[in-house]
């Protein structure tokens, strides 16, 4: 038997609310992180091939960039 669950990231000890735990945050910005890495890690694997520097960027992009912008935008 398979069990295909939604991915639920929680971030405990944080000083945005009350509760000082988040759930909903971390988890949209998983997946966030999800979809623009099946985008950019291909491209960026191509662009990793002549331009080095610009290709680790590219590469880095999701978990740099995108994962915190939306995971902190939401503080629940």
């Amino acid at each position: 038997m398979v069990f295909v669950g939604v991915p639920l990231c929680v971030e405990c000890g944080t000083s945005s609310n009350p509760c000082r735990c988040k759930v909903i945050g971390p988890t949209i910005g998983f997946l966030a992180f999800a979809a623009v890495a099946l985008v950019e890690w291909p491209v960026g694997a191509l662009v990793y091939c002549f331009r080095h520097p610009k290709g680790r960027r590219i590469m880095s992009h999701p978990a740099a960039v995108v994962y915190p912008s939306v995971s902190n935008c939401i503080p629940i």
